[in-house]
């Protein structure tokens, strides 16, 4: 089953950043509009589906009969949330996993296309990051609840594959940043968490921001856009790989992308770093020679992604729907 030929597309998690993302670009190529196709994007709230109940879960999946899945549902947060919270970033995951991918073999679902994290790989791992690495050594302990339950449905999904045949397979996106990200002080990943505190910094005349650790570690971010329209592009594949990295395979040094994001938001202060805080992972970049290979390749920038998220972050601040949770 191919994303073209599906009469009814079912996006999990489709208020997230993610899956808001995948459905503004089925929207944009006009899937939802093939009225004399009878396609249906499918959505449902969480108030609407518990995903972590898997009787639940069946019951929808058997109701509305989805042809292909993607599966962007999680409960995701930066380094302080995931220390926090273990155990809800371990079972909530790990249960929406399984019953989503169980209730979809059970329902004769097409495609299965489930999002991960490259926080899957280990923390000491050769980079850039290849899908060989995976389960070759210990996890980034900052993440490991959530990195297991991402390992988890993955395997999952690779073993429905070869023991059934079922075209269930996987992607794993470095770092994400876009529109509707999360902008919580504390609980957000790094770079909303920058947008935040450098317009914050620039409203209040700050002579300074300072920055978590030592500034050194390098990441590698994508363009939540990229994401879905890579998404998209392996749910056309006939053979996908069990598992993908999507990546730009370009990184910088957390100090590095701090002052990209000053000079985006106006802030003309000065940047500091704070070595008592956790770094987190020392390097952290993919190799996505296996997606390139099926001829995807990311089209925005770090500076023309941050340019727009910043102005998404200001309507999105205007308009009273900043997410902060």
């Amino acid at each position: 089953m191919k994303l073209t030929t599906a009469k009814r597309i079912f996006v999990a998690g489709h208020r997230g950043m993610v899956g808001s993302a995948v459905c503004r670009l089925l929207d944009q190529r006009k899937l939802e509009q093939r009225k004399s196709d009878g396609v249906e994007v499918l959505t449902a709230s969480r108030s609407e589906l518990d995903l972590t109940d898997s009787a639940s879960t069946l019951s929808y999946f058997q109701k509305h009969r989805p042809d292909v899945v993607i599966f962007a549902a999680a409960k995701v947060g930066g380094i302080v949330a995931n220390k926090t919270y273990p155990v809800e970033f371990l079972s909530d995951n790990i249960l929406m996993a399984i019953s989503a991918i169980r209730a979809a073999h059970q329902t004769d679902v097409g495609r299965f296309l489930f999002l991960g994290s490259t926080c899957i790989y280990p923390r000491d791992c050769q980079q850039p990051i290849q899908e060989e690495s995976l389960l070759t050594g210990p996890l980034e302990p900052t993440n490991e609840a959530y990195a297991l339950a991402k390992i988890s449905g993955l395997k999952l999904c690779q073993y429905y594959r070869s023991q059934y045949g079922s075209m269930f397979h996987s992607a794993m996106p470095t770092n994400l940043y876009g529109p509707g990200d999360n902008y919580h002080p504390e609980h957000s990943h790094v770079l909303p968490a920058l947008i935040r505190r450098f317009h914050e910094a620039k409203l209040s005349g700050a002579p300074s921001v300072t920055i978590w650790g030592t500034g050194s570690p390098r990441r590698e971010f994508l363009y939540v856009e990229d994401l879905a329209d890579a998404l998209l592009h392996l749910c056309e594949l006939d053979d996908p790989p069990d598992w993908v990295n999507v990546g730009t395979g370009i990184d910088s040094t957390i100090l590095e992308v701090s002052q990209m994001v000053a000079k985006t938001v106006g802030y003309e202060g000065k940047v500091e770093t704070d070595p008592s805080r956790p770094d987190g992972t020392p390097v952290k970049c993919t190799d996505a020679t296996r997606l390139h290979a099926t001829g995807w390749k990311h089209q925005v920038s770090l500076a023309e992604g941050l340019q727009r998220t910043y102005q998404s972050f200001l309507n999105e601040t205007q308009s009273e729907q900043l997410r902060s949770v």
